[in-house]
């Protein structure tokens, strides 16, 4: 099931969150997206503020690497700009780290 935006795009309706407070290590957060990919996920919620987009980009690799998914276009990923981060001159910055 998916949604299509406004702009288009179609967003899938059901996502993986990837936010965990602790952070798990690297190998368990990478496993746990992979099994995602695995089971049919392909919307992904993360934010620069979880510390997991990093590692959600590597597991997409590695997915696209074992034949999980054949294109980064077949995955939606939410991130969202973070509010200590919404004053004018802080906002671009923030999402070219995002």
């Amino acid at each position: 099931m998916e949604v299509v935006l406004s702009s288009g795009h179609r967003m899938p309706l059901i996502g993986f969150g990837t936010a965990s407070m602790p952070l798990p290590p690297d190998d368990v957060l990478t496993s746990a997206c992979l099994g995602a990919i695995e089971a049919g996920y392909r919307q992904f919620d993360t934010a620069a503020q979880y510390g997991t987009e990093k590692l959600l980009g590597r597991s997409i690799a590695e997915a696209m690497r074992r034949g999980l998914i054949k294109s980064r276009d077949e995955i939606f990923i939410t991130s969202k700009l973070w509010c200590t981060d919404t004053h004018s001159d802080l906002v671009v910055p923030a999402l070219k780290n995002s």
